[in-house]
């Protein structure tokens, strides 16, 4: 995968490709979700997984951020995210703590393996 497709499946996402917000029934825009793999650098998986997670204590309009570990790669993360709008997700990228997450995680990624974009519809912690 190339840079692009790391910045959206981090954060805080930590993403950077144009996102079209579509209109839920009654004009409502819908939540908007992320879920990605993304490969650390060989021994790496821990360090960046923590900065990950520390980027994402004050997004506004982050409903959900999830760092997991993969239980079959031991270099392999999924982050899955939920943002009340694709809006939000855009708006935080500019935010000092996720720009600072991105420039200090760059080194840490060896790849990644997959990227979707998904409109969560509910669950639990989230309204629906």
């Amino acid at each position: 995968m190339h840079r692009r497709t790391f910045l959206t499946t981090l954060a805080a996402g930590l993403a950077a490709i144009p996102l079209l917000p579509a209109l839920a029934a009654g004009g409502e825009t819908p939540m908007h979700g992320l879920i990605g793999k993304l490969r650390a650098v060989p021994g790496q998986r821990p360090a960046l997984a923590a900065i990950l997670l520390e980027a994402t204590t004050a997004m506004p309009g982050c409903l959900s951020y999830v760092v997991a570990e993969d239980g079959e790669d031991e270099d392999a993360l999924w982050v899955t995210e939920v943002w009340d709008n694709a809006d939000s997700h855009q708006a935080s990228l500019q935010l000092p703590a996720v720009r600072d997450a991105i420039a200090r995680a760059r080194p840490l990624i060896a790849g990644f393996d997959s990227h979707v974009t998904t409109r969560p519809l509910g669950g639990v912690g989230l309204s629906d």
